[in-house]
């Protein structure tokens, strides 16, 4: 479920902010004038949602070679190669 807080506690309740951004594990919404202002997240649910981005935008790369009519690569070559990569034999 969303957390929504209003400005006012972001300014006057700093610190129970803070706790609540880290302890929810979620993004705290926060409103002004009863409109959306801006997003709390804390450094790791920002950090994941990089990740995720960064994940989305090599998967379309992926999706466009294969729209360009790439066949991609055999999956058992692939993980052969890997594990040749990371030291391991077979």
């Amino acid at each position: 479920m969303a957390i929504i807080k209003p400005m006012s506690d972001l300014r006057n309740k700093s610190n129970e902010i803070t706790n609540l951004v880290k302890k929810s594990r979620e993004p705290v919404f926060i409103t002004k004038n009863g409109e959306g202002e801006m997003v709390l997240l804390s450094i790791p649910q920002f950090k994941q949602m990089e990740a995720k981005i960064e994940l989305y935008k090599k998967l379309a790369v992926a999706e466009m070679y294969v729209a360009d009519g790439d066949k991609g690569s055999d999956y058992k070559l692939v993980v052969k190669n890997i594990k040749k990569k990371l030291g391991k034999k077979k």
